[in-house]
């Protein structure tokens, strides 16, 4: 059965208004064959946008797209784009088949087939998610392992999900060249096509896919004598019932196709930038409006436009960092104008809960559904440099640093020069509380938050009456002080803290009670060590780390910066046959920074020589001096410690990683990701033209042999051997490698060692070597037992999604409360609870709350949902119901009070397994 097609990349090695010229003369000669021909059928590649970007330019030709697709001659969607399913969160790619979906029923419904062509390899969720939008056939190409033998396969998911899976012998255009040479020679063409399929044919039917890289399949297919179908219509009765081979959990075998794993870390800031701009859309923009904004009119259409932004970058060749320079800077504006949209959401919500708190006031906000204890941020004036919550008692500080008292000094002739400075009763920032001329000097007072009446007609009188100058003017800020805060917080609720005089005497019953799991410091201070009961870190004198954690885990030479050649390209990492792995320092300095009870911090600058290129004309023996900064900060109550590496990137060619010894060997890796915690071995298999590389992706975490990194980015890691790549015969896994950057000059090299065919054409790709300042943020921790007994799920959570702090700008009588909370302004609308069970998503649906949750536990657990509502049911993609949820009267959970008009909802979840409750009433 010959399925015409395009595989349309929306941008890759011309940016996306290129290719678009493209599309729109691709889509008239197939719309226009259509039209001529009621035999011709044509599938879209599985992907809406392609159709949505074409209707862009041709308007008039809808009707033509819908009766097309009514009449089931033209197959669209059902994604909106053909995302890299390993470099967005599992949250993006169930919105991309929302509105993949949904954009196709508008135009008359969706290919109901899971088809992901070209995506290089596939995650070990995808089957669920497929199923809960409907589809129960996928079809596919790379990463299928060399055990399936046939054209058809059973694909089960980490939780259980298993569809039929068409596999696609050849990839995507194995029958391109059907129709190519004379007509007469048609027969031998499809007997030997027929010959070389049957092998893999699993039932009676042979899919050829009749189909290239942005061209559209010519007219005289139909005069072929073949049969010409849509993919669903080759698909409408299913692939091949009987036996067939089975697989588990994700495709990211090189056995059958290339899977080009070098894309996970190929321009690092794009992933950096696409993990900020998820973050703040998922976890604040949405479920921040839903909670706590009564109009959502306008946050509803700036989450909206945030959505379509962050799908469109998620491409498989626009995250993934392998299109050109221009491309690359394309999607870099488009991650950061979703970013910025969603923080508008973020900044509305924002300035709804600061005009319910008196200025003065600071309300924290949790996003997470269970309750947090953690640090914030606040400047607060000298004389109130203290903080107390709700009931009156005091919060845990620690004082920081003082901001600068004076912020300008300018001499005047003519002082009402200083009035056009002045927008109403804002200067440089602050607010104006005060003003005094004297001996020459005419002093502005300001604050951040000023009290206190004002009139900007009282000012101008006194500027007035100074006279002339010359004078000083000086601005002048009131004394403030940076404290951090120890707040805890409900469950997806706020705090109210007020800012206090500091208390008088050490026994005044307003100090804070002592903080459990305060840090302590070498009272000598003879060595660098922060410890908080949880977790002691010691910094070496080769500027690594030793870990120990309460359990009795240990590591030590943790954060070793090693430096490498990269002769490879955006697709595959190569390193050059005279690589030198360079590791040693030429110098290191370690400076505290700050010490107390709350937190305490160091600052480790290494200077490494490392060379400048791969040598010849790339640099010669050139070396370039390279300060890497690390920053390691240890928090009251957090079991592990924060890093943040910064580094001047100045060579090229390159990957620098971070390597950590692991407590144990190590025969495994655990690394979540994309709904699931995914089991990995330390090789990977080979044998379809590209070298095995057993470097991964990991979104949240990554652990092994009892230590675990967690991430705010998805991040390339591997387990190596005796320093020795993972892809060694034998042994067990000693060491954990993160990529923090790896430099490349060419979108593709035509000869990459690691490869056996070109990935893409030969362009320079400058930007790609990454040249410029880089930082990158991530925590690690060494643990006992198994990584779901120390709860790494909930670690990445609190790393990953800091409380929310903002100042107070209402009246001195505001209550704090308003935005669908109880009357003490403190609680929220929902918590979730369960062994392992983590949120991903919370938005408003239809008038109800809706909540995506999935089980990040190796066995069955149940979901505990507590909160202010009279109904529930589990939902599928679309959000249409499936099955009703039993609603109890709230039993106070784990020990805590709730309002009375709270109910619970609970779950029986599977391992891994996702579920998407409405919740209404609320």
């Amino acid at each position: 059965m010959v399925v015409p097609h395009t595989h349309w990349d929306r941008e890759w090695y011309l940016p996306f208004q290129r290719f678009r010229v493209a599309l729109v003369r691709v889509l008239d000669e197939v719309l226009d064959a259509m039209a001529a021909d009621p035999a011709y059928r044509f599938t879209m590649d599985g992907q809406l946008a392609a159709i949505e970007d074409y209707l862009e330019i041709r308007p008039g030709r809808r009707g033509d797209v819908a009766r097309f697709v009514a009449e089931g001659r033209l197959a669209v969607g059902p994604w909106l784009v053909l995302a890299d399913e390993f470099l967005c969160s599992g949250e993006t790619l169930l919105r991309n088949l929302e509105y993949g979906m949904r954009g196709a029923a508008a135009l008359g419904g969706a290919m109901p087939v899971g088809y992901l062509p070209d995506q290089f390899g596939h995650c070990a969720q995808m089957p669920q998610m497929l199923a809960l939008a409907g589809l129960r056939v996928a079809c596919l190409w790379r990463g299928v392992p060399a055990h399936v033998d046939r054209d058809a396969f059973d694909w089960t998911g980490a939780d259980g999900t298993t569809i039929r899976t068409v596999y696609l012998p050849g990839g995507y255009g194995n029958a391109f060249g059907l129709f190519t040479g004379p007509p007469e020679g048609m027969p031998d063409r499809v007997a030997a096509f027929v010959s070389s399929a049957e092998g893999w044919a699993a039932g009676g039917t042979l899919l050829a896919m009749y189909g290239a890289d942005h061209s559209a399949p010519g007219r005289e297919i139909t005069a072929s004598g073949l049969r010409v179908a849509t993919l669903a219509e080759a698909l409408v009765a299913g692939p091949a019932d009987g036996e067939v081979p089975r697989v588990a959990g994700e495709l990211r075998s090189h056995a059958r196709a290339n899977i080009l794993p070098g894309v996970i870390s190929a321009r690092v800031p794009l992933k950096q930038a696409m993990a900020r701009a998820e973050r703040i859309l998922t976890r604040y923009a949405e479920p921040l409006s839903a909670l706590w904004l009564a109009d959502r009119s306008a946050s509803g259409r700036l989450i909206d436009l945030a959505w379509r932004s962050v799908i469109a970058c998620s491409g498989h060749d626009s995250i993934t960092g392998c299109g050109s320079d221009e491309t690359a800077q394309q999607v870099a504006a488009r991650i950061a104008e979703a970013g910025q949209t969603a923080q508008a959401v973020v900044d509305l919500v924002a300035a709804s809960l600061a005009e319910a708190a008196p200025k003065g006031a600071l309300v924290v906000v949790n996003p997470s559904p269970f309750e947090r204890t953690g640090l914030v941020l606040a400047d607060l004036p000298e004389d109130r440099a203290s903080l107390s919550d709700g009931r009156g008692r005091p919060v845990p500080l620690q004082r920081l640093e003082h901001a600068p008292t004076l912020l300008d000094e300018t001499v005047m002739d003519d002082l009402s020069r200083l009035l056009g400075r002045v927008h109403e009763r804002e200067l440089y920032g602050h607010e104006i509380v005060s003003w005094a001329a004297a001996d020459g000097v005419f002093t502005v007072t300001v604050s951040r938050h000023a009290s206190g009446a004002y009139a900007y007609e009282d000012l101008r009188r006194a500027v007035l009456e100074a006279g002339p100058g010359p004078w000083v003017v000086r601005t002048v800020a009131e004394p403030v002080v940076t404290v951090a805060a120890l707040v805890t917080v409900p469950p997806l609720g706020r705090a109210v803290l007020t800012a206090r005089p500091p208390a008088p005497r050490p026994s005044s019953p307003r100090r804070p009670a002592p903080v459990a799991t305060a840090l302590r410091t070498d009272a000598y201070g003879f060595e660098p060590v922060l410890d908080n009961g949880l977790l002691r870190v010691r910094v070496a004198d080769d500027g690594t780390l030793s870990l120990r954690g309460a359990d009795g885990a240990e590591v030590h030479g943790v954060g070793r910066i090693v430096h490498g050649g990269d002769a490879g390209d955006t697709y595959n990492h190569a390193p050059p046959p005279d690589d030198r792995l360079l590791d040693r320092p030429s110098r290191v300095v370690v400076e505290e920074i700050c010490s107390g009870p709350l937190t305490g911090a160091f600052e480790i600058v290494r200077v490494y020589d490392w060379p400048a290129g791969l040598g010849g004309d790339d640099g010669g023996d050139e070396t370039v001096p390279t300060a890497v900064t690390t920053r390691v900060e240890l928090r009251a109550g957090e079991p592990f410690a924060r890093c943040e590496i910064t580094m001047e990137v100045r060579c090229r060619d390159h990957r620098v990683r971070w390597h950590t010894p692991l407590p144990r060997v190590a025969a495994e890796s655990y690394a979540e990701g994309q709904f699931a915690v995914v089991r990995r071995g330390l090789t990977a298999e080979g044998g379809g033209g590209e070298r095995p590389v057993p470097a991964f992706p990991a979104e949240s975490f990554a652990a092994a042999g009892g230590l675990a990194v967690l991430l705010d980015h998805v991040t390339e890691y591997e387990i190596l051997k005796d320093g020795i790549g993972g892809d060694e015969i034998g042994g067990g896994g000693t060491e954990m490698a993160l990529t923090l950057v790896r430099s490349v000059g060419y979108l593709s090299r035509n000869r990459n060692p690691c490869r056996d065919e070109p990935a893409g054409p030969e362009v320079p790709t400058p930007a790609a070597q990454c040249q410029g300042p880089l930082t990158a943020r991530f925590a690690v921790l060494p643990y006992a037992g198994e990584w779901h007994d120390a709860g790494l799920p909930r670690l990445a959570e609190e790393f990953r999604h800091d409380l929310l702090a903002v100042p107070g700008t209402g009246a001195a009588d505001a209550c704090g409360t308003g935005g669908g909370v109880g009357g003490d302004g403190a609680g929220g609308r929902l918590a979730v609870g369960g062994d392992g069970v983590m949120m991903a998503a919370l938005r408003e649906r239809h008038g109800h709350l809706e909540a995506r949750l999935v089980a990040e536990h190796p066995t069955a657990t149940e979901a505990v949902i507590r909160g202010d509502f009279t109904a529930a049911w589990t939902a599928g993609v679309l959000g249409s119901p499936l099955s009703p949820l039993e609603v109890s009267h709230d039993d106070g959970a784990d020990g805590q009070t709730s309002p009375a008009s709270w109910r619970t909802v609970r779950v029986l979840l599977r391992p891994f397994e996702i579920a998407t409750i409405h919740l209404a009433g609320a």
